[in-house]
């Protein structure tokens, strides 16, 4: 069965846009390992069509790094209808139908909030996990900006040393 999971990083405010503007004085071991551990417990990426293109113009230039060698060599599947060849090894294009199918695999999302708000209100996505970053951006694009009411129950939380609140949501 398939199961598709989320992990986003998110401002007390509900920014995900440009996390690299804010979220690094918040990074420490243990959210390194959570990070670390939902790419090992996934079997492939699954990306939207705008964080594809920001990660296959990024990645492949990146040399002799460990975490550059994984994310270019993991299976990676992009949802997009306007993507018609990919670029970046090891992707495939879906379509948002094709994720109903059974491929019993964990797909796993990074950024991609455009796909996540499409997977949750198509009751697709079965985790969302968000760290939420103990900051008050101010602007930027939030992650349900005027998004319609999805309930989802608690499955796990914890809190980093940096105030970071680790949450994991599922279906309700």
């Amino acid at each position: 069965m398939t199961k598709i999971v989320a992990g986003l990083f998110i401002s007390l405010d509900g920014v995900v846009e440009a996390p690299e503007k804010w979220h690094f004085p918040y990074f420490n071991d243990e959210m390194g390992q959570v990070v670390a551990d939902q790419m090992a417990e996934a079997d492939a990426m699954l990306l939207g069509r705008h964080t594809y293109d920001e990660f296959a113009a990024f990645w492949p230039d990146q040399k002799d790094d460990e975490f550059a060698d994984k994310m270019n060599g993991a299976k990676k599947y992009v949802v997009s209808t306007t993507v018609k060849e990919p670029s970046w090894q090891n992707t495939s294009v879906l379509g948002l139908d094709d994720l109903r199918a059974d491929r019993d695999e964990t797909l796993s999302i990074t950024g991609s909030p455009t796909l996540i708000r499409s997977l949750l209100s198509e009751g697709l996505l079965d985790e969302l996990r968000l760290l939420v970053h103990p900051i008050v951006v101010g602007e930027g694009r939030k992650l349900f900006d005027g998004y319609g009411q999805v309930p989802l129950r608690l499955i796990d939380s914890r809190t980093f040393g940096t105030g970071v609140l680790y949450l994991t949501y599922g279906k309700a």
